[in-house]
């Protein structure tokens, strides 16, 4: 599939869900249970099919970097959205757009890593990086939504003591699970046996997605690997336009154009200027345009444009605007990338092929 047809693909899906929701009259994604299920169980997918996709090893080797990608990263980039949208005229409520932006959608990530071009260290690093940015973006929501909407919307997030047991959970699911799977493995078993196994993992799926135990998902990720073949990547692709679907079912709503392009180019632009600042070791130098090319937005920016959106009308609109913005701009700017780049590689194809000439001496 091309750069354009994927473009084409990604705006049917979106305005696939925009025609549904008109056509049924749902207009109030932020108010419904069903909406806010269906998109925490695609982000949940998204982030175990995500990790379960880092290799281990070069995760370890870089998990410094991952480290820096998703703490001082993600506030580097909160940083300069906001300050595009303050110098264009947004007031600072808009700071919180920003943050909800800021991270990379695993689904995203999870359903084109088969495809990407980048090296096995490089794709590490962005799964790692759109996987486990979540928490502190949800972090940043709280504080912050706090501070600019009032203590109403602190009290709605659960606060300090809710954002501490809410990781405690994740930490006690994902532990039970891998050491579970530790245990028993991917061992042979039989009809009765893979019955049980299968509705072990509907409990743990329902668990984690009814109380937004996503972390415990990621983290399940990085251990649980059962042998199934490219069938999640196939799933991951088929989720991915879901996603996109869901998210055009916020703007029946309206569409707020201007703020939305603004928001989904600045988050494009900080991607780039953060990840050529975490990868300037010479260990990326061959990832490091495609790193700087990888922003991609999703759920997870319209999970929490959903949490603001009671307290803040209109950001969800504008967050689904700018994640269709910004996976346009991943679609055209790879595509762009891949065709320039395609001359040097079939070059070093042809030098590897040809046998150096030997050197006689007389």
């Amino acid at each position: 599939m091309t750069a354009l047809s994927r473009s084409v693909a990604v705006v049917g899906a979106v305005s696939a869900g925009w025609g549904l929701a008109a056509a049924t009259g749902f207009h109030d994604a932020a108010a419904s249970d069903a909406y806010g299920f269906l998109v925490t169980a695609l982000l949940g997918f998204g982030l175990y099919t995500s990790t379960r996709g880092i290799d281990i090893d070069e995760f370890r080797a870089h998990l410094r970097t991952v480290l820096i990608a998703v703490t001082l990263g993600v506030a580097a980039k909160v940083a300069l959205i906001f300050a595009v949208l303050h110098a264009v005229g947004h007031d600072v409520k808009a700071l919180l757009l920003a943050v909800a932006v800021a991270q990379i959608d695993p689904l995203s990530v999870a359903a084109m890593r088969a495809k990407s071009r980048m090296s096995e260290q490089g794709k590490a690093l962005l799964a790692a990086w759109a996987s486990f940015d979540d928490p502190v973006t949800v972090l940043l929501t709280a504080y912050l939504g706090a501070a600019l909407l009032g203590p109403d919307f602190g009290a709605g997030t659960g606060g300090a003591a809710g954002f501490a047991l809410s990781v405690a959970g994740n930490l006690a699911l994902a532990a039970a699970v891998c050491w579970t799977w530790r245990r028993v493995g991917d061992r042979p078993r039989g009809a009765v046996g893979n019955a049980v196994v299968a509705a072990a993992v509907l409990v743990v799926a329902f668990l984690a997605v009814r109380y937004s135990l996503m972390l415990a998902l990621a983290l399940i990720g990085l251990v649980v690997r059962p042998d199934v073949g490219d069938a999640l990547d196939r799933l991951a692709g088929a989720a991915l336009y879901l996603g996109l679907g869901a998210i055009g079912a916020v703007l029946v709503t309206g569409i707020p154009v201007g703020t939305g392009v603004v928001l989904g180019v600045a988050a494009f632009a900080a991607q780039f200027v953060v990840a050529y600042a975490v990868t300037a070791h010479r260990h990326w130098r061959r990832d490091r345009l495609r790193l700087a090319l990888g922003q991609q937005n999703g759920l997870t920016a319209v999970i929490l444009a959903l949490l603001l959106e009671p307290a803040y009308p209109g950001a969800a609109a504008t967050v689904a605007v700018a994640v269709v913005v910004v996976n346009l701009l991943h679609l055209s700017t790879n595509a762009a990338h891949d065709h320039l780049a395609r001359p040097r590689l079939e070059a070093d194809r042809r030098d590897r092929r040809v046998p150096a000439t030997p050197v006689l001496e007389g």
